[in-house]
């Protein structure tokens, strides 16, 4: 193996299971190994990542601050799509992903690294995610998933492992689920979430409070629009980071943006999974409520029906795939006319939009008013009624024919 791999870029999160894997490839494949990683919004998570790493025998450590990067071109493009998948699920962690590799397939190039290698299962969709990434930007690098390939079963192994080689073991409180957090979400999965009768604990959510628990006032707020892309609040022109982080708050406060999903994995199996997505979750109101407006009918309808597909490719893994980036371009041609401002209500874990505007605005109270105007005779609807329902009234009138009545 040794002579197989000369260095290696780890996907690093400072947990327990890449710290065993940092060691693990060193003592495996003899060679230097340097720990990536990618701020995307995890908060303390990433708090004395440096020195974990070092420690644990990290040739180098690369820390790359790509908030802004993940907001502007992951996040947004999947909002102007309204992207979400199986009805529920806004693809917090799906979207993250691939940047992460993205990263870590430009530091590998940075080093000379030959391999990159991954923390994730092999029953879960990160595998797919970080490792169709390393495909598409670079098939030169060998692919390293440790899960997949060496004898450890579960935690107790890393653990016993941990201690065998003197690899600190984060002494944290153990939580009875898994979490992952970043700009867009945070997610909870496993233990005790398994159980999909168990309501989960209130002491989980980390960035929204209960909906009993919020304001007995509600927050009005308006997002301003400019191609589909979220660019001002309440008339305040923010970065896309800042902007994201600032509805996480707002949202937050006010207990919108938790979603309790059985979805399902694409491996084939059902996984549940607790979501709160506060910011995305207004967001995506918004952005509904500004095409509603702005959006030609049928331009509207032939990009509904794309969603479910360009989500599904996003939760497969397919960010950097030519059908992604095709469906992207249609999409994004769909959204030169979105702009305007729209004005939502925050109230107990609701969101609704009370307002909306545009200078591109295809609504026009004088066309659309029950009163007499000059554009629209009522009369015309009698001769486009006749004929939308003529196939109608002749397949009706063939079948009483043939049952003689």
């Amino acid at each position: 193996m040794s002579q197989e791999i000369n260095k290696i870029v780890l996907a690093y999160s400072g947990g327990l299971d890449t710290s065993v894997i940092l060691h693990w490839l060193k003592e495996t494949y003899q060679c230097p190994v340097v720990a990536y990683a990618a701020d995307v919004g995890q908060e303390e998570e990433l708090e004395g990542i440096r020195e974990k790493a070092l420690s644990t025998g990290a040739e180098d450590v690369i820390i790359e601050d790509l908030k802004e990067e993940f907001v502007r071109d992951f996040v947004w493009p999947a909002l102007r799509a309204n992207a979400i998948y199986e009805s529920a699920y806004l693809l917090g962690t799906s979207l993250a992903r691939p940047i992460i590799a993205q990263g870590q397939v430009g530091a590998a190039k940075k080093v000379g690294a030959d391999a990159v290698s991954h923390g994730a299962t092999g029953k879960g969709n990160d595998q797919v995610r970080f490792e169709l990434t390393y495909m598409a930007l670079d098939p030169s690098l060998k692919i390293i998933a440790p899960w997949k390939i060496w004898d450890f079963r579960g935690r107790e192994d890393l653990i016993a492992y941990a201690k065998k080689h003197g690899i600190p073991v984060p002494v944290t409180k153990e939580k009875p689920y898994s979490s992952d957090r970043n700009l867009l979400h945070i997610s909870f999965e496993a233990g005790i979430l398994e159980d999909t009768w168990m309501e989960p604990p209130e002491d989980m959510f980390v960035l929204s409070v209960s909906p009993e628990k919020a304001p007995d006032k509600p927050t009005y707020v308006e997002i301003e629009f400019e191609r589909g892309n979220p660019v001002a609040v309440d008339g305040q022109r923010m970065s896309p980071a800042q902007l994201l982080a600032h509805m996480n708050k707002l949202g937050g406060e006010n207990g919108i943006g938790r979603v309790d999903l059985v979805e399902n994995r694409y491996v084939g199996m059902k996984s549940r999974g607790v979501y709160e997505t506060p910011g995305g979750t207004i967001l995506r109101t918004a952005h509904l409520a500004m095409e509603s407006i702005t959006m030609d009918r049928e331009v509207m309808h032939i990009r509904d029906s794309l969603i479910p597909r360009y989500a599904e490719m996003i939760y497969y893994g397919y960010w950097f795939s030519p059908e992604r980036e095709m469906m992207q371009a249609l999409i994004d041609e769909s959204q030169k006319n979105v702009s305007g401002v729209v004005r939502l209500k925050l109230y107990k874990g609701n969101c609704m939009v009370v307002g909306r505007k545009s200078d591109v605005s295809l609504y026009d109270p004088n066309f659309a008013t029950f009163e007499g105007d000059e554009v629209y005779n009522q009369k015309d609807a009698e001769g486009f009624i006749r004929l939308s329902g003529l196939r109608l009234k002749i397949a009706r009138l063939l079948d009483l024919q043939r049952k003689g009545g």
